[in-house]
């Protein structure tokens, strides 16, 4: 509740702007349709992403935006790659998992130029061009202290970053 009262800060002092658009609204029911069949299991449909989540990309087609924010495996796995998301949904489900190629087909072609950054991304650009600083302590190792809590901040909020990508970052950045 409280992330919520402060994404409604934000849109209240035009921050974030709230877009109700049809074609987007259409686009979104496609997009959210094609990719919860993409897979199923047990003879029924896995349902793999979430009307906000689609919806998100249809605003990403639709205004040709640079790139695509999002931690959501899932979602980006389904964009980028579909085969590994049905291993992962395997192992996940313990059962053979059976796959639409139409649907997988469609879904790549709608999503084939969208690019994904992660917040883990983000945090490390934000890191590289000093937007951190100001919470550098007067502490030993405080840049590498300052991006790794950071790093790990965005993991434990649910960003979908491996412990080996936290390290290696750690390794580029030092």
């Amino acid at each position: 509740m409280f992330e919520a009262l402060q994404v409604l800060r934000y849109i209240e002092n035009n921050t974030l702007e709230v877009i109700y658009n049809d074609e987007v609204k259409k686009q979104t029911s496609k997009l959210l349709s094609t990719a919860n069949n993409c897979f199923s299991a047990f003879g029924h449909c896995i349902n793999l992403v979430h009307e906000a989540e689609m919806s998100a990309v249809a605003l990403y087609l639709q205004k040709k935006a640079d790139a695509f924010v999002v931690d959501e495996r899932t979602t980006r796995l389904l964009i980028e790659n579909p085969r590994k998301l049905m291993n992962i949904l395997k192992h996940k489900l313990h059962t053979n998992i059976k796959e639409n190629m139409d649907n997988i087909r469609d879904f790549s072609k709608i999503t084939k130029n969208v690019r994904i950054i992660r917040s883990v991304e983000l945090v490390t650009v934000a890191y590289e061009n000093g937007l951190l600083d100001k919470y550098m302590a007067n502490i030993p190792d405080s840049k590498k202290i300052l991006l790794e809590s950071v790093l790990w901040g965005v993991k434990l909020n649910g960003c979908a970053v491996s412990k080996r990508e936290i390290k290696q970052i750690m390794r580029i950045e030092k």
